[in-house]
């Protein structure tokens, strides 16, 4: 089995289209054959990526209306009746997190709440007929961080020190108990989460993220200014995780209900992480990314800045043994082929045609290493 054959002519419902992975993901399940429909607000100024991809014209549906919207929600899943759900609605950023925290909360806990709920109206008013596979994304930070040197794995304790973290740590809250009270017993409806590291690669154009702060700087011909030099983080390519969320889609799909210890195995919690190589600094991240944009950087850390996790690392173990995931680019290649995306694309270069050519050259590395759903 591959991906290939898995999303042809499926319906796929996903939150947060508009953003920067959900336009990725949006891209490339249009690629598989999908029929997406998209949920989300309008794209904000930073969102190019969407339109770069002219992926309004391209999706079955585009409803613009915001996850608190439960009756708006209701109704985009009933007219849909998906095959597959992809949740990335959220409020993504941490510093904004302390600004914001009302907001932060509602997005992030009600937003998953509203979306499972109307999943599970839709399978009780008989909506729903077939199985439907819900994929919720959560985050590496909804770990309590310790500031260990050891990864984390899927049975540690939720947490959070800042709004944006405790959030996405009650949202995988929300998912386990949506998952025991009504998705269990012969329900059409198999759910999961996942978690992925510090995600870049090209059209991330966010505030208060290190590559797109890098590439602004750049443009102006300015220093970067890098605020938490020290910050170890699991970086790695937005493919990485995307393909880890299909994957899993695909292989609760092919689990038949009755099969019951597999499918309580993988209707659970996931990290999807680079490997150890790949848990850099962030002035090593800027380091790398200058050997491809010239510029220079230099170091504003502010010690009475807001809180941000100095120590943050993923353990991939159940995802390998239980999916056959890995990951597929090193660091290195991680940082080539994001700078290869702004660079081409700030010179000229088509995004849709490149964002297409990096998605071939991805999955034509994962099936030379004999990754499982690329075979």
């Amino acid at each position: 089995m591959s991906l290939g054959n898995k999303f042809k002519d499926k319906r796929v419902f996903l939150t947060g289209h508009t953003g920067f992975k959900g336009s990725w993901l949006s891209h490339w399940l249009l690629q598989l054959g999908a029929e997406v429909h998209g949920f989300a607000l309008d794209p904000k100024p930073e969102d190019v990526l969407f339109d770069q991809l002219n992926l309004s014209r391209r999706l079955a549906s585009d409803t613009r209306a915001d996850i608190a919207d439960q009756i708006s929600l209701q109704l985009a899943i009933d007219s849909t009746r998906p095959d597959f759900v992809f949740h990335l609605a959220a409020q993504p950023l941490v510093r904004l997190s302390y600004e914001i925290p009302v907001e932060t909360f509602a997005t992030n806990v009600m937003g998953t709440a509203h979306a499972l709920d109307a999943l599970r109206m839709a399978e009780k008013r008989g909506t729903l007929t077939s199985p439907c596979i819900a994929i919720v994304v959560t985050t590496d930070k909804c770990y309590e961080n310790r500031e260990w040197l050891h990864a984390y794995r899927e049975e540690d304790a939720m947490g959070g020190f800042d709004p944006y973290s405790a959030s996405k740590g009650c949202a995988e809250l929300v998912v386990s108990a949506y998952r025991r009270s009504f998705f269990e017993n012969n329900s059409l409806i198999r759910l999961a989460s996942a978690r992925a590291g510090n995600v870049i690669g090209g059209g991330d154009w966010a505030k208060d993220r290190i590559i797109p702060d890098c590439f602004r700087a750049l443009q102006r011909g300015d220093a970067i200014q890098v605020r938490n030099k020290t910050s170890t983080r699991p970086w790695q390519h937005v493919l990485e995780p995307l393909s880890g969320y299909l994957w899993l889609a695909a292989r609760l799909c092919d689990t038949p209900t009755s099969a019951e210890n597999q499918s309580s195995e993988l209707q659970s919690g996931f990290n999807f992480g680079p490997l150890l190589q790949s848990n850099r600094t962030v002035a090593d991240v800027v380091s790398a990314l200058l050997k491809h944009a010239p510029g220079k950087w230099s170091d504003c850390s502010d010690p009475n800045a807001k809180h941000e996790a100095g120590k943050l690392n993923l353990a991939i173990d159940k995802a390998y043994h239980l999916l056959g995931w890995k990951p597929v680019w090193d660091f290195e290649r991680t940082i080539e082929e994001t700078a290869c995306w702004y660079t081409d694309v700030l010179a000229g270069a088509n995004a849709e045609a490149l964002t297409s050519e990096q998605i071939a050259l991805y999955c034509k590395d994962a099936a030379q290493s004999n990754i499982d759903w690329a075979r």
